[in-house]
């Protein structure tokens, strides 16, 4: 009986143990958790040094031993490789040997005294493949890692075989946030970001609020670096959109308050060998919240063997339900 006691308390005093952990930093506890996860799913994590800096990045390989497609995928700003957690595993699964870094200055990443601008961070990629003897690629980017993405098509175009922009930064448009959007310093302003990023935000815990943006000022000089510096105009892709020859998909939530999906059907008229795929119902974080049907209209883009002809569908970005595609009409 006495066992039976001690092993019930010490089973208390755990419990109380793990409760206590997840007050005081439940965003440890859920990357502890996302590890697990992508562990099980066979990702795994690794550092190359590239050009002098050391990178973390996230891999992924098709079962079976096949060697796979080069599939590289780009986080957006503030962000790194774990975003793409909903969508690495089923990618691996169609066949791709996925590769996800942590953007210089991101993550688990160095982080030089530099400002991590566009420019430097396109050649972080760039020296990337180059570590990992990555000859050429299919190359995905999110948001500034859609920004990114391109620059490496535009610059070393013999890198990128297909392009797949989602949500993507990299144009001029009308800006509706202030600058400090994503650097917010109280729940009110952590609010507004996730207003901003996602058409039905979830409510946070008080705890798991001052955790977040315990989390995003400790990354706020490198995110407000980038912001700047992608704000100064000097780096933008208006007019050159129509250099890109390699065939490319862009994804974009119709519900995005952040870059309007206006921006998205601009660099479509651009690229000139491009497929735009609206997501119903979805924002800024589409690629998180509606992995689904990205991820399908991804490996079908990416593994056809005639490249998509140029023009339009809609995808259904509801998870519970199966991607709708809608025939594809002549390109505006």
């Amino acid at each position: 009986m006495k066992i039976v006691i001690r092993l019930a308390w010490l089973l208390f005093l755990v419990l109380c143990l793990i409760a206590g952990v997840f007050y005081f930093d439940p965003l440890w506890v859920n990357d502890q958790l996302t590890a697990f996860h992508l562990w099980r799913q066979g990702v795994h994590g690794g550092y190359v040094t590239a050009d002098g800096h050391r990178l973390h990045y996230l891999e992924a390989q098709p079962p079976g031993g096949s060697p796979g497609i080069p599939l590289v995928l780009i986080h957006g700003l503030g962000d790194r490789a774990e975003s793409w957690s909903p969508q690495i595993h089923a990618l691996a699964v169609a066949g791709f040997h996925v590769y996800a870094p942590d953007l210089l200055g991101y993550g688990r990443s160095d982080r030089p005294d530099i400002t991590c601008s566009i420019p430097v961070e396109t050649a972080a990629v760039t020296a990337f493949l180059q570590a990992l003897n990555i000859g050429h690629a299919d190359v995905a980017g999110w948001s500034m890692g859609g920004w990114i993405a391109t620059e490496v098509a535009l610059e070393h175009p013999e890198l990128v075989d297909r392009l797949v922009l989602e949500d993507s930064a990299g144009i001029r448009f009308q800006a509706t946030f202030a600058r400090n959007l994503f650097t917010p310093t109280d729940e009110a302003g952590l609010h507004r970001l996730m207003a901003m990023l996602s058409p039905h935000p979830r409510a946070m815990p008080p705890f798991v609020a001052r955790a977040a943006l315990r989390q995003l000022q400790r990354n706020a000089r490198v995110t407000q670096g980038s912001m700047d510096s992608m704000e100064s105009g000097a780096d933008l892709l208006d007019n050159r959109l129509g250099a890109i020859q390699q065939p490319t998909l862009i994804l974009w939530g119709d519900q995005d308050q952040l870059i309007p999906i206006a921006t998205g059907l601009e660099m479509h008229r651009e690229i000139p060998n491009s497929v735009f795929a609206t997501v119903t119902g979805c924002g800024h974080l589409a690629p998180s919240e509606c992995a689904r049907p990205i991820v399908n209209a991804t490996i079908e883009f990416l593994k056809a063997t005639q490249p998509m002809p140029r023009g339009e569908i809609t995808l259904s970005g509801y998870p519970s339900s199966p991607p709708r595609q809608i025939p594809r009409t002549t390109a505006r």
